[in-house]
């Protein structure tokens, strides 16, 4: 093998940014379960929960910049992408064995595709969705014209790989007043995006959530221009932040992030039910994106962890982050099916069985980390790399 095949050993972590990850992770989590209730964006409970795949963006593109950028002199293009399949690709192909095992057992009048559909059409999307090619309308077996149909919230990694790769053909080469520039127009899409401006006529379907950021899980012209509106400014952001290296110094900065995190995601939505008011939801989450999440990051990691139960809570947060977004909506389905057939068993109920979901799939994460995610990955390690002898 090559010299630049060799396994370059990761970089030390911010804590914080990864303590941080798993806070959002948690409450997407509440927030779908609460979703199942809920007749429309403006009446959801923990309204702003899907605002945590913007952030997870920002947060992937300062990771990508400061584990990278300086290594390219040691790895080449082909080793990267390497690198990238090793560290998501285990965990994608494992929340679509989940939806793929559970999928039958959300036979009920909200999926109303799933008894009609032949047994091995989930197979054949499940190896399908192992190389991450979506797929559209045609081949739902759902009914919502997911591109993964066995596990909706692996759009946002098809995003991530594409950003990925982005930055390694291109943006990876430009210097930081370029990026800079494309950062700024990418700002741009995202205003757009959030406060309904519509300069391709394709968000006619995005009227039931207008002024939000709401959407991407499909490949029709809409469903696109909201993922890649939310994908490209965060993503390339975060690596701008990583790039100029201007942190903010705060004590306590693990503990003030997560609040500031917790407050955003359950944030009512702003403006209230009136139509007149959408448009301040729209400027709300325009904040959130363009500003205080760049901050967020800029105080994650320009601060340290103090104390070692912090230090405990971050790294657990930061190992279950990943492998609760991507295995936890095939439960969310289980959910929404038990909720279409029990619609009169008593509120308390519901609550027990939503509690009962989220620590479910919280255990099913760590565990998922610890007894798959881990070892696979090592072992993809050491048959794809040459890995450096230590001195």
């Amino acid at each position: 093998m090559s010299s630049n095949n060799i396994y370059l050993e990761s970089k030390p972590r911010y804590e914080i940014l990864d303590g941080l990850r798993g806070v959002a992770a948690m409450i997407v989590v509440a927030f779908h379960l609460f979703e199942t209730y809920s007749p429309g964006p403006e009446h959801q409970i923990l309204n702003h929960g899907y605002l945590a795949v913007d952030f997870f963006f920002v947060l992937s593109g300062f990771v990508i910049g400061y584990a990278y950028d300086d290594r390219w002199d040691r790895m080449s293009t082909w080793n990267y992408f390497k690198r990238r399949l090793v560290r998501l690709h285990p965990m994608v192909i494992f929340g679509g064995f989940i939806g793929l095992l559970l999928f039958y057992f959300g036979d009920c009048p909200t999926f109303a595709l799933i008894g009609q559909t032949e047994w091995y059409k989930p197979l054949i999307l499940f190896l399908i969705g192992c190389t991450m090619i979506p797929v559209g309308a045609g081949m739902d077996i759902r009914g919502w014209s997911e591109t993964y149909p066995l596990n909706g919230p692996a759009w946002t990694l098809m995003l991530e790989y594409i950003a990925n790769i982005l930055y390694a053909l291109v943006i990876r080469h430009l210097p930081k007043m370029a990026l800079a520039v494309l950062v700024a127009l990418f700002a741009g899409m995202t205003v757009m995006l959030c406060m309904n401006v519509d300069p391709l006529g394709v968000l006619e379907p995005h009227s039931y959530a207008a002024y939000t950021v709401i959407g991407g899980w499909g490949i029709d012209p809409c469903q696109l221009w909201v993922g890649f509106s939310r994908l490209l400014y965060p993503f390339f952001c975060g690596l701008l932040i990583s790039r100029c290296g201007k942190f903010i110094k705060v004590n306590g900065g693990f503990w003030i992030c997560a609040l500031i995190i917790i407050l955003i995601q359950v944030m009512p939505r702003v403006g209230g039910t009136d139509p007149a008011n959408f448009w301040m939801n729209g400027v709300y989450e325009a904040i959130c994106i363009l500003i205080l999440f760049p901050l967020i990051v800029m105080m994650g990691a320009g601060s340290k962890v103090t104390g070692k139960k912090s230090f405990a809570i971050c790294k657990w947060l930061g190992e279950i982050s990943f492998p609760l977004y991507i295995t936890h909506y095939p439960l969310i389905y289980l959910q929404m099916a038990w909720k279409a057939t029990h619609e009169d068993a008593p509120v308390g109920t519901h609550f027990f069985v939503g509690a009962a979901v989220w620590v479910f799939a919280v255990l099913m994460a760590y565990a998922a980390f610890k007894l798959y995610d881990e070892p696979v990955r090592e072992w993809l390690k050491n048959k794809l790399f040459t890995r450096a002898k230590k001195a």
